[in-house]
This record gives structure tokens, sequence and C-alpha cells, in this order.
């Protein structure tokens, strides 16, 4: 197991601002960062101070929705930097909590492939700046399900031989991903009908799964107590550590698209500070670090060619081009629809 032990869980739970609110501390540190356990290398304190003279504080925050409430409730104080996925990166600048990114004290945002530098949600990244970026497929056992998985309906609707042997995640936008996407809807579908039909979708596939789960599928893998599990590609790459039978593929109808963000905060007092860290980040040699001890793809070009070639071959969704994942559906902010995604999967978590 690498250093990536929190991911799962950062992708969420229910509702948007549904976790008890909180506000950061204050902190003599030049910068107070927030992100997601193991989401970047333990020294990063140290390695950051030698190379600038700035002094950071690493706290953690389980899920975007844990930092989204206390960034609402606080307008943003006692943060300077903060890890949120890219939906909730567009609801922070919506609510004009984010400072605008000052691109010339950040010359490595050329690093970016051209792709990453024209996501809808961000064109020209005005506002953020893209960390990792991958997809959500299936993760299977492929000496243990045959045929090989190729669709939605593979794990909606599974075979006699599969039923009882499968996991989905449970996060509302994932979650709903699955039954959208195979019924032929966009994964930010908004219209309550396309809603209502994945939700009858997810509703039937209940009855045949082993769990939801976000945070032990691969291990399910693993030990053969799942053999077809609804999974992120670089948590899949987790069980192909352990055991190299394990394989992913998006499915025929397509998957999302997720990318995680560092954002500044505009009530940071910090702002200069705050560009170099994500100038340091953005170095090819340090943001090589997130592919080779997280197994996620990234999106910066120097760093991903400078990856040991047998990565690729061991974990091939991290060959992934950007052309290719792109093909795939940006997760965007639902705005007020959120609200029957949050309904919906606890009416599906609800059902007999």
């Amino acid at each position: 197991m690498n250093a990536h032990v929190g991911k799962a869980v950062s992708r969420g739970a229910a509702a948007l601002f549904g976790l008890v609110l909180g506000i950061g501390t204050a902190s003599a540190a030049d910068l107070v960062i927030s992100n997601w356990d193991g989401y970047m290398p333990k020294d990063i304190a140290e390695k950051f101070k030698a190379a600038t003279g700035l002094e950071i504080e690493v706290v953690n925050h389980a899920t975007n929705e844990e930092i989204m409430g206390k960034l609402m409730a606080s307008g943003g104080k006692g943060y300077d930097v903060v890890f949120v996925s890219s939906p909730f990166a567009e609801v922070l600048n919506n609510q004009k909590l984010l400072a605008p990114l000052d691109k010339a004290a950040i010359p490595n945002l050329a690093n970016l492939y051209p792709q990453a530098a024209a996501l809808a949600y961000d064109p020209g990244n005005s506002f953020s700046v893209p960390y990792s970026w991958g997809t959500t497929g299936l993760c299977y056992r492929s000496d243990l399900i045959s045929p090989a998985p190729t669709s939605w309906w593979d794990l909606l609707k599974p075979s006699d031989a599969v039923k009882g042997k499968t996991t989905m995640l449970a996060t509302d936008r994932w979650l709903m991903a699955a039954g959208l996407l195979a019924n032929g809807y966009s994964v930010n579908a908004t219209d309550p009908a396309q809603i209502k039909t994945a939700t009858d979708t997810l509703i039937a596939a209940k009855k045949t799964l082993l769990a939801y789960d976000d945070t032990t599928f691969y291990s399910k893998l693993v030990s053969g107590e799942a053999v077809l599990v609804h999974a992120w590609d670089g948590w899949c790459n987790y069980g192909i550590t352990e055991n190299a039978a394990i394989k992913f593929v998006v499915p025929k109808e397509g998957s999302d698209v997720f990318v995680d963000t560092i954002v500044v905060l505009k009530s940071s007092e910090h702002k200069d500070a705050a560009m170099k860290f994500l100038n340091y980040i953005l170095d090819a040699k340090n943001h090589a670090w997130v592919a080779e001890n997280i197994l996620y793809k990234v999106p910066n070009k120097p760093a991903m060619e400078s990856l040991d070639k047998a990565l690729f071959e061991k974990y091939p969704n991290l060959a992934m081009t950007p052309d290719e994942l792109l093909k795939n559906e940006l997760l965007r902010d639902l705005g007020p629809a959120q609200k029957l995604y949050s309904r919906a999967v606890s009416e599906i978590k609800a059902a007999n």
C-alpha cells in the first residue's frame, strides 16, 4: 500500500454542505494548507522551506464536504490554500471566496498540458490549479470473471455468477453517474425524469451488491470476496499492486472526469506565499511524486514524461493520454440539482 491512504473518503458523502461546521485556527506559519491525508509528501513542509524559506502548516480534511462546510461557515478565514475537487472549486468561485491566480508568479503553469488549461469549469486556470485527474470505471479480477466486463450494465445487472460479488461507490456523484451513464444520460444531468430513471436502476442493482464501498473495495478484489467493483482508476491501481490479475476498464458508455484542484482563498493574507506554493507543486519533479506514489495521473506534461515507463506497463490506466481521458465527461457543479442527487441517494440507500 502506498502513501495515499485517505483518498476515497475525499470523494465525500451525502449533501454538499452537510457536515458539522468549523473554522481554521490561527497559525504562525506563512501558509495554512488543507489537504486530504497522504496526498502530498510527508516531508513537504521541510522541502518547501528549504526551497523558499517559507513555513507551512498542513491540516487534513477527510472529505470535500467537510472542508466546504468550514469554508462556507468562515468565509474562508483560517486557510490560505485548499485542495478540493473541481465541482467544489467551482462552487467556491461562484461564492466569490477564491482569489484569482497571479500567473506571473506561477511560471510552472506552463508545465500543464494544454487540455488542463482549458477545462470547462475554469478555462485558463483563473482560480484553480489542477493537481490530479482521472476517471471512474470497472475494476475486476480477470482470472475470476469471464467474459471481461465492458458496460455499466455488467455491474448493474450482473450475471448469476457475479451477483453478490460486486461493490459500488456510495458517494452521490459517482453512484448516480453509474445509473445515469448506463441509461445514456449525462453525469451532470439535472432533468428530474432522468434522475428518477437512474435512481430506479440503482435501486434494482442494490439487490445484487455485496456492499457499497468507497474505501476497501480493492481489498475485496484482492481477497476474491468481490470480482467486480466500481472504482476510481487510481484506487484500482492499489489492487493491481497486490494482484496483477486485477484490471481496469472504462465502460463503453463512457464515464466521468474528476479533477482534484488547488485553490487560494480570497481571505488569505499570504497570497504571495500561496502562489509560490502553487509554483512549487507544479515543478515537474515535485508533481511527478503524485503519480509515482498515489498512482493517479497528473495534468503536468513534463512530470508524466519523466515517469519510469515500467509504471505504465504495470498500471495501464496511468498511460491514458489527456485526449483519451477527456473523451469522458467533466464533473460540474450541479447547483440546486445537487439536492435531487442527495435525495435520490438517500432513497437508494433506504430501499429494501
